[in-house]
């Protein structure tokens, strides 16, 4: 199992990132520019095709094995009323992903995609974290190589997601503690939860905020320790692994985009392998992609998490690389070419 042994560790890990491979870039670059088609009309598809080509280091691209992970915990601020279903759902929510009966194990049967749900410790919840640190520097590191060991070396584009109740407070309290503002900029309804709770909800942010401010806009890693959970971390670790072994990831929702953050916050280009798979319809959710200048793939109003989102976006994802290979060139349809 990967080990890091402390928040430096770990950081210099996220400092030492591999590049991605500007030879198949190019090469799909210059397939894209001669396909029977005007040069750029189909859009993202072909940005698509080209940033696979790139992180798998090899051209065409191929998707014979999409990767879904989705890292389950429970949270210790859940006492304060932050959310409208009770932290037992947790636990029942990922019995029924065994039992297929979520929707990510829909669309993980659609996109062709193996799905792994990996539950952290949901007998024990995160620390109350308006009161104390969500985990310590141990545990954080447990969790965040847990999600690093989950990535497996084959596959070919990675999907993350998450299952845990209170977890849009954490994100809410990490993406607030790497950009700035408080509750009001990035809490939002959640699971669902009325007025009354969404007011409980931006207030444990806000006490959060201050009772770790010596964390605040300082360390990413720090933060995220004090602030997140472990399928945060865990999400952060697979991240990571798919970084270093050049593998192209969809983020799904807010919840994992504020996992990840970390690592652009610690390097610019830190999530350059990584594609917003959507915007969801949770609030906070488009201003922490445009701080971290991801434009997302698809807007269809989803605020499920279980990485649905990027399971869904992994379907365009299968479109891009059928139009790149499987497209005639100019020459090969005996049609004429751009004047």
């Amino acid at each position: 199992m990967t080990r890091f042994s402390s928040f430096a560790a770990l950081r210099g890990a996220c400092l030492d990132l591999p590049e991605g491979d500007d030879a198949a870039a190019g090469a799909a670059r210059a397939r894209d520019a001669v396909l029977t088609k005007p040069p750029g009309s189909l859009g993202r598809l072909e940005d698509a095709a080209i940033w696979l080509a790139r992180w798998q280091g090899r051209h065409p691209p191929r998707l014979e094995r999409i990767e879904i992970r989705v890292f389950a915990g429970n949270h210790g601020v859940c006492v304060h009323g932050v959310s409208a279903f009770p932290a037992a759902v947790t636990t029942q929510m990922v019995d029924n992903f065994a039992r297929g009966g979520a929707a990510i194990n829909q669309l993980a049967a659609a996109a062709g995609a193996r799905l792994e749900v990996i539950a952290l410790d949901l007998e024990r919840p995160t620390g109350d974290f308006t009161r104390t640190v969500a985990m310590d520097e141990a545990a954080f590191l447990d969790a965040v190589a847990t999600g690093h060991d989950s990535v497996p070396a084959e596959a070919e584009l990675l999907c993350l997601g998450e299952m845990g109740i209170g977890n849009t407070t954490a994100a809410a309290a990490v993406a607030a503690a790497l950009f700035g503002g408080g509750g009001a900029r990035f809490a939002g309804r959640g699971t669902g939860v009325d007025d009354a709770g969404l007011a409980r909800k931006r207030a444990a942010v806000d006490a959060a905020l201050s009772t770790h401010a010596a964390v605040v806009g300082g360390d990413p890693l720090e933060a995220a320790a004090a602030l997140g959970g472990r399928e945060l971390a865990a999400m952060l670790g697979a991240a990571l692994a798919a970084r270093q072994r050049r593998i192209p990831v969809l983020i799904d929702g807010f919840v994992a985009t504020a996992a990840v953050a970390p690592l652009a916050r610690l390097r610019r280009d830190g999530l350059d392998h990584a594609m917003a798979a959507h915007v969801s319809a949770e609030a906070g959710h488009r201003a922490l992609l445009d701080e971290l200048r991801l434009q997302p793939l698809l807007d269809l109003g989803m605020r499920l998490g279980e990485a649905s989102g990027a399971a869904a976006a992994a379907l365009l994802m299968r479109a891009a690389v059928a139009c790149h290979a499987g497209m005639a060139t100019f020459a090969e349809a005996g049609v004429s070419g751009k004047l």
